[in-house]
């Protein structure tokens, strides 16, 4: 299993911004999908932002396409992979969790949401905007 450790959020108000990092490591793999997931209270998880680390090309969600931005860096063994948020409203409002997905190389929000009881997550961070 991957361990993923999270870091940022908060609260913020309507068109602010905030920075989520998720540190990835501990997979025998060198490259997979990584990511991130939302959960607002009473609605599914989904997929906001995906890559694979070898080749970093990101995947949007259409609700945060222009307004997020995902990056990785590899350090040494390990991923740490940034969710830029700007322009946020309240829709955004969620825990927010890292996701990793091993043994894939497919790494899109389509997909990743569909493989969401292969992945490994990290504990959450709320973001709250209001």
């Amino acid at each position: 299993d991957v361990q993923l450790v999270e870091s940022g959020g908060g609260s913020v108000q309507a068109g602010g911004s905030l920075r989520l990092s998720c540190t990835a490591s501990g997979s025998e793999y060198s490259n997979y999908c990584l990511g991130w997931f939302r959960q607002a209270p009473g609605k599914e998880r989904e997929a906001v932002a995906v890559l694979h680390s070898g080749d970093g090309r990101p995947s949007y969600a259409d609700s945060v396409k222009g307004r997020f931005t995902l990056t990785n860096i590899k350090v040494d063994l390990k991923n740490e992979l940034y969710l830029q948020m700007d322009s946020l409203n309240p829709n955004d409002t969620a825990m927010y969790y890292c996701a990793a997905r091993t043994g894939w190389a497919i790494c899109t929000t389509q997909t990743m949401s569909r493989q969401i009881k292969y992945i490994d997550w990290g504990q959450g961070t709320q973001v709250t905007v209001s």
